[in-house]
């Protein structure tokens, strides 16, 4: 389908005009783990309340939703939740435990463990938080923003349950991967599915682009993220698409450096790159009709105001038309607020301006 080049006025948020494919006025900013320790009103919330509680409770993920939004008004407003939220809806408990991370007490190891995975089936009874909050971002942020929602990838989520929490080489994984690999494409086409179908409430519940994260893809080889990633998430995006083929969907790759070829079949919307690439490798390599996103170190922001505007300016000329500007990982605990708000100034003042004429 040719991109849409209308600059016309719209009463739909700027980003997801631009996820749409559509010609902007400037190049949207949002940060992913834009709510988040580094704000000290969210401390005053995560040094009480454990993870859970804080993103199963509708009123307080709307909350800490809105933080970043009122402080900094980005472009685009994401739910706060997690990756694994909708795994206990599919048989897979966890916690998070204070200075650990997740932890799933028992995670899937062989393939008798695959009877305790479960169908998502209703999530308006498993996960009801999730609409609930959606659905007060959407009422709250009124389109003067986008809403986004979210989802762990198959392989990022089946890392987890297999290891049973983060580990830095995927011991438990790869060895399913090297001596049972059918065992690992069960746990991944299980998931898949199910993941389409959370993507969907979201959906239905108010978010206006998803966001599928691929937080471990830079565990995989380029051939491992060909057979244990790619196909996995492409089968969510056409099954989302079958159903809400109007919105956008993007993909980001926590270590996507590497797999630029791998990553070209993939038909989202958008394309998210980490800091470890350029955005002018990766405009050279997709061409001027994918839209990208990302994708300054996130590290720039502890840096001066001064050096901000130059790092940011950078990505913002390097990626030209059809780009999100995001940070290339997450926020990271112990950011100067105010630099967040640099970033986004800069952006919003400075960032490619497309020719409406």
């Amino acid at each position: 389908m040719p991109p849409t080049v209308s600059c016309r006025a719209s009463a739909d948020p700027l980003l997801l005009r631009t996820a749409r494919g559509e010609r902007v006025e400037r190049t949207p900013v949002w940060l992913m783990r834009q709510a988040g320790r580094y704000m000290a009103d969210f401390r005053k919330f995560s040094d009480k309340i454990p993870f859970r509680e804080r993103s199963e409770t509708a009123s307080i993920a709307v909350e800490l939703s809105l933080q970043p939004w009122n402080a900094f008004q980005p472009d685009g407003v994401i739910m706060f939740s997690d990756i694994l939220t909708p795994l206990p809806a599919m048989g897979i408990e966890f916690d998070v435990v204070k200075g650990t991370g997740p932890v799933i007490g028992d995670p899937i190891r062989h393939t008798d463990d695959l009877s305790r995975l479960v169908k998502l089936e209703d999530p308006t009874v498993k996960l009801p938080f999730v609409a609930e909050t959606l659905k007060a971002l959407r009422a709250e942020v009124d389109n003067k923003a986008t809403v986004l929602g979210f989802i762990g990838t198959p392989w990022t989520l089946a890392a987890y349950a297999i290891e049973g929490k983060a580990d830095r080489h995927c011991t438990k994984t790869k060895q399913m991967m090297m001596n049972n690999p059918v065992l690992l494409h069960a746990v991944l086409s299980h998931l898949a599915d199910e993941l389409a179908d959370y993507v969907c409430y979201q959906i239905e519940s108010g978010a206006q682009v998803v966001q599928l994260f691929d937080s471990w893809a830079h565990h995989l080889s380029p051939e491992q993220f060909a057979e244990f990633s790619a196909p996995y998430a492409q089968r969510i995006i056409d099954l989302v698409k079958a159903k809400y083929p109007d919105t956008p969907l993007i993909f980001h790759a926590n270590g996507g450096t590497g797999k630029f070829g791998e990553m070209a079949g993939l038909t989202s919307d958008v394309l998210g790159f980490d800091w470890a690439c350029t955005m002018e490798d990766a405009r050279a390599f997709y061409g001027k009709d994918r839209t990208l996103q990302g994708n300054v170190d996130p590290m720039v922001l502890f840096g001066s105001p001064e050096k901000i505007e130059e790092e940011t300016k950078r990505c913002l000329a390097q990626a030209g038309e059809r780009h999100i500007l995001n940070v290339g990982h997450g926020v990271v605990q112990g950011t100067p607020e105010e630099h967040v708000g640099v970033f986004i100034d800069v952006a919003k003042k400075t960032s490619f301006v497309v020719n409406a004429s």
